[in-house]
């Protein structure tokens, strides 16, 4: 799994019958002192997920292991929605201190 973090929302009215429902947003990663690197993706929203918000992304073949999607082309799907991070007793991101 990666980190992102939630920039935008993807709409396509025109799309394959297997992704009909699915929410979109474009994600980019970060790394592990919570900065924002080039890297971007469209992924597939299961949980939610909001702007701004900071979220676990699977990518690959794991990004379809959900039951009746299996078939589904997706590359990446959000996963979770990250509440806190800490490296080395650090705390690299809070949602909390995002939201005040």
């Amino acid at each position: 799994m990666k980190i992102a973090k939630v920039l935008g929302s993807v709409v396509s009215t025109q799309k394959e019958e297997s992704l009909r429902g699915v929410k979109f947003l474009l994600v980019q990663f970060i790394d592990e002192e919570g900065n924002l690197l080039s890297d971007y993706e469209v992924a597939a929203d299961r949980v939610g997920a909001g702007v701004e918000e900071w979220v676990l992304v699977t990518c690959g073949s794991a990004a379809r292991q959900f039951e009746g999607r299996e078939k589904t082309p997706l590359d990446a799907t959000i996963v979770g929605i990250i509440d806190t991070i800490s490296v080395a007793n650090r705390m690299v991101y809070s949602k909390r201190s995002q939201t005040t």
